[in-house]
């Protein structure tokens, strides 16, 4: 581990350094509160038995974010010795597949909860005792603080995809999202004149080294779809010969089509007529105002073929997110500067499914595309790719590693995204093939 130059704004100083630890420390503590609501849900069989092998036992996680935490604010930040030096390599990921972690011998589950809490009450001293107003990179606006929370949120949607994957009764709960009042007179598409805007940024002090730095791109005018295809969409496509017509598939996903029998997303099945699907635990009939969720990026490119369509770019995305028109500025977030909200936003696994589309008008962007943060984790037809000027920090593993053709980009988290770990410049990336995730997608088209 070592600092290097990371673009960041003014160090701040006195009662705005406070209010970052302060901010820093609720980051931490809601992560942890989340955390132990999807392992203490389960009993231990359940926390040690791998329910997929495309995923960690959920003990697997736990530990791994422990030692996560003390490798990067124990021995990074504070310098400190190895805890339990013995013990890195069972929860290195690059070290051991997931497929292959059920087989290690990993601490069970007293032992990862109490070495999770023991470096986490160290962690909060570090925090109490750093100064967050300058010095290395690393600490300066509590990067690491705020790196190690998101990662926490990060692995608790890992989880949360485990818990969908298992079988057995629900042992989730939460209320249904609020519908929209206006759906019925949204616009399908709205139009997204071209022109340059700034992507991506230079002064957000959590973003991550993907997002870096803010560059200028001029996008060609396009439409973009008002909210993300709905479950009923995407039955029109299924019940049109969608997974049986070669033409609207790109060949590696016809291949999948064929090799697995894909005939609906993910968790979906067909009883008397009628679409089902299986979420967390509950059986229940697919809502048709529902984004779809548990998509391929095959799947959502074939849809938009069919439906003489694309899918938008990255920075399509983006700038439909972000760009204002009338100030010329690129927003934090589509609704503007402010941190997501229970009005603006579907995040953090408040609601365990999309809210309908065309939800959280208050949510908006600027040119009245909605659900762009939250809902559904959204393909785009982009490979995962460094800005102009990356620079890994704090190691290329986080992201310089995945560059290339084989990932394709998703934006705009999804309801099991956690509010520090989603932003208008945020970028997620997984193969193509992948459906556990929570994904679904949005179209567009050129003018």
């Amino acid at each position: 581990m070592t600092d290097s130059p990371t673009p960041t704004g003014s160090a701040p100083q006195g009662a705005d350094a406070e209010a970052l630890r302060q901010r820093a420390l609720a980051a931490l503590l809601t992560a942890r509160e989340r955390t132990a609501l999807l392992t203490d849900s389960v009993d231990d069989h359940e926390l040690t038995a791998q329910h997929s092998p495309l995923m960690s036992p959920l003990v697997w996680d736990l530990a791994h974010i422990g030692n996560q935490e003390e490798l990067w604010l124990l021995r990074g930040v504070a310098g400190r010795e190895a805890m339990r030096p013995e013990i890195d390599g069972l929860y290195d990921a690059f070290e051991h597949p997931r497929a292959t972690r059920p087989s290690l011998p990993l601490l069970a589950p007293a032992e990862a909860r109490a070495y999770a809490a023991d470096v986490r009450g160290r962690a909060l001293d570090v925090l109490d005792g750093t100064a967050l107003d300058g010095g290395r990179p690393l600490v300066r606006d509590g990067f690491a603080f705020g790196m190690i929370a998101q990662h926490e949120q990060q692995h608790d949607e890992t989880m949360l995809i485990t818990h969908q994957l298992r079988s057995g009764p629900a042992v989730l709960a939460a209320p249904v999202p609020p519908a929209p009042t206006d759906a019925a007179g949204l616009p399908a598409e709205v139009l997204v004149p071209g022109g340059p805007f700034t992507m991506g940024t230079s002064t957000e002090p959590w973003a991550l080294d993907n997002e870096r730095p803010a560059h200028v791109r001029d996008v060609p005018g396009f439409f973009i779809d008002t909210a993300p295809v709905t479950c009923r969409a995407y039955q029109e496509f299924i019940e049109d010969g969608g997974y049986t017509e070669q033409r609207w598939w790109a060949p590696e996903g016809w291949a999948m089509v064929r090799e697995h029998e894909l005939a609906a997303p993910l968790f979906w099945h067909l009883d008397a007529g009628q679409w089902l699907r299986r979420r967390f635990g509950v059986t229940e009939a697919v809502p048709g105002n529902e984004p779809v969720l548990h998509v391929s990026w095959y799947e959502a490119d074939a849809f938009a073929r069919w439906a003489g369509r694309r899918l938008p770019t990255e920075a399509e995305w983006e700038k439909a997110a972000r760009h204002d028109p009338v100030s010329g500025r690129s927003r934090r977030y589509p609704w503007g500067d402010e941190d997501p909200a229970p009005e603006l936003a579907n995040l953090g696994q408040r609601h365990l499914r999309p809210a309908p589309a065309g939800a959280y008008a208050k949510g908006r962007s600027p040119y009245g595309v909605r659900q762009l943060i939250g809902d559904v984790w959204e393909w785009t037809s982009s490979d995962f790719l460094p800005y102009p000027g990356f620079s890994a920090f704090p190691y290329r593993e986080y992201s310089e590693v995945f560059f290339g053709p084989a990932h394709k980009v998703l934006r705009g988290g999804s309801f099991a995204v956690a509010p520090v770990a989603c932003r208008g410049t945020f970028r997620n990336w997984d193969l193509p093939v992948r459906r556990q995730i929570f994904s679904g997608f949005r179209t567009a088209r050129e003018i």
